[in-house]
């Protein structure tokens, strides 16, 4: 399995931005109370505290920026772990089926992350004007991929939130905000593959066409002319873009939907395996049985006993789709 994890530069970067996170951290714990809860401020923006280690729970990123205050956590897409802190961000310019853990918290130490959803309409306008004024725009990327979050992304950041405090300001000045962590996503490594996400008639923006209706019809049988057809490619060239951001297949893209959802209905709707196993398209429960604990490493019975268990107190705090991981 390919392991991203910090580095020295990102050590120096914790401590140029510290000051920046200490504020930022001082103001969403208003809004969180100390407490182990997760919030939203505003639309589009989440918060979560964790005052203990969150077990790995099966999480489908939308199109965001996942940003740690304090603390560290390990996000897992197919064979590749991204395992970051306070230095990165974590983008998402397309829908991934992932596992999020966080391996260490405490009430003393508490994990605390933001989140904030992009807005692709405003990222492609937001790219015209970088083209516009001049700004190189180089493309081909990952699907989700780690950048330094420097302390002009925070400082970005802070101003954003800061917002809450000047309500006649949120509209106008939160827009122009907005943009500019665009901005500073759009001009960095990671926002490679964004960039070509939002421009119509790109292979990214056709692959993100085809993921958008895995997303909706993943139950369903799987044909790759039709999906293919989907994103106005070839199959061969399809598979290409498709392992390119996704770092899987389309059927293993499939398959891993199928899989989460069904975690999900286990641990969630209360639903026994084989009903999970028929909800999300398996026509074998053995071969869901197989195929699950190989992606979790644990039976589906193992699993809802074992997760259960761990992740009553982070549901205490809030639903499980609105932690930011």
């Amino acid at each position: 399995m390919l392991d991203h994890r910090p580095n020295s530069q990102d050590d120096r970067l914790r401590q140029d931005t510290a000051s920046l996170r200490h504020e930022i951290t001082a103001k969403v714990r208003t809004y969180t109370e100390h407490q182990e809860r997760v919030v939203c401020p505003f639309p589009g923006l989440s918060v979560a505290e964790l005052h203990g280690p969150m077990p790995p729970l099966s999480y489908i990123y939308q199109p965001s920026v996942s940003l740690i205050l304090q603390g560290e956590k390990r996000v897992t897409l197919g064979d590749t772990a991204y395992v970051y802190n306070e230095s990165r961000f974590l983008l998402t310019a397309v829908n991934l089926p992932t596992v999020a853990e966080v391996m260490q918290a405490s009430a003393e130490r508490p994990f605390i992350s933001l989140l904030l959803e992009l807005d692709l309409s405003v990222a492609r306008e937001v790219l015209v004007d970088m083209e516009q004024h001049g700004n190189d725009v180089g493309f081909a990327g990952e699907g989700l991929s780690l950048s330094h979050a420097d302390r002009f992304l925070f400082d970005a950041i802070l101003r954003y939130i800061t917002l809450a405090e000047r309500p006649q300001d949120k509209g106008y000045i939160g827009n122009l905000i907005q943009r500019e962590i665009l901005y500073r996503i759009l001009t960095s490594p990671a926002g490679m593959t964004l960039r070509e996400t939002v421009l119509t008639g790109s292979s990214s923006q056709r692959i993100s066409s085809a993921i958008n209706w895995l997303r909706t019809h993943y139950s369903q049988p799987l044909k790759m002319e039709d999906l293919a057809g989907i994103a106005g490619m070839g199959v061969s060239t399809l598979h290409h873009h498709f392992r390119r951001m996704t770092n899987m297949s389309p059927l293993q893209y499939q398959k891993q939907l199928r899989l989460h959802e069904a975690r999900r209905l286990l641990l969630s709707d209360n639903v026994d395996a084989s009903t999970a196993a028929i909800r999300v398209g398996y026509e074998s429960v053995s071969q869901f049985h197989r195929e699950y604990k190989r992606l979790f490493g644990i039976t589906p019975i193992g699993d809802k006993v074992q997760s259960l268990k761990g992740a009553e107190r982070v549901r205490e705090a809030g639903t499980l789709t609105g932690i930011p991981r």
